[in-house]
C-alpha cells in the first residue's frame, strides 16, 4: 500500500480496506481529457487503463468502468442493468452526485454507494488502472462489483 499526500475518498478506502495500490500521477488538461491522451502521458499499455463512466435513466444511476479507448454500449448496459435505456450524466451533475469532477472519477469512494459494472475485459488478479487526477493501480480481485459485461 503507498501512502499518499493526496488523500482521497478512493485511497482512504483503498488504505481502510488494506488494499495495495500504487499510484500514478499525470498532467491534467481539461481539454484532452481522452483515453489517448492520457495513455500518452503515462509509461502503460492503453489496454490496462479503465475510464469511469456515470449513466443514469432518471434518478437511478450506475456506473460502468470500461476500457480508455473504448466507447460504451448503451443498450448493452441498460439491458444488462435492467433498465429501459441509460445515458451518460450530464457533467454538471457529477460533481454533486458523486464528488469528483470530470477527468477524475473513480468507481471508488463516490458520495453514495451506486451499481457498478466492469467490462469483462478485466481479468482476474491482474493489475488495473482506474483513470482520475491521480491514476491508481490496483489488482481486479482486491475490489467487488455487481456485475462484469
Amino acid at each position: 500500500m503507498k501512502k499518499s499526500k493526496i488523500k482521497t475518498n478512493a485511497l482512504r478506502m483503498l488504505d481502510r480496506d488494506k488494499i495495495a495500490y500504487e499510484i500514478k500521477t499525470y498532467e491534467y488538461d481539461e481539454e484532452h481529457l481522452s483515453g489517448e491522451h492520457v495513455a500518452s502521458q503515462v509509461d502503460m499499455d492503453a489496454g490496462d487503463i479503465y475510464k469511469t463512466l456515470v449513466l443514469h435513466e432518471d434518478h437511478d444511476y450506475l456506473v460502468c468502468c470500461i476500457p480508455v479507448l473504448e466507447e460504451i454500449d448503451l443498450k448493452k448496459l441498460a439491458k444488462l442493468s435492467g433498465h429501459k435505456k441509460v445515458e451518460m450524466l450530464h457533467m454538471k451533475d457529477l460533481l454533486g452526485l458523486t464528488g469528483y469532477m470530470r477527468g477524475g472519477c473513480s468507481p471508488i469512494g463516490m458520495k453514495k454507494k451506486f451499481p457498478t459494472y466492469f467490462d469483462a475485459s478485466i481479468e482476474k488478479d491482474r493489475p488495473i488502472n482506474v483513470i482520475k487526477l491521480i491514476m491508481l493501480e490496483f489488482k481486479s480481485d482486491d475490489i467487488s462489483a455487481d456485475i462484469l459485461f
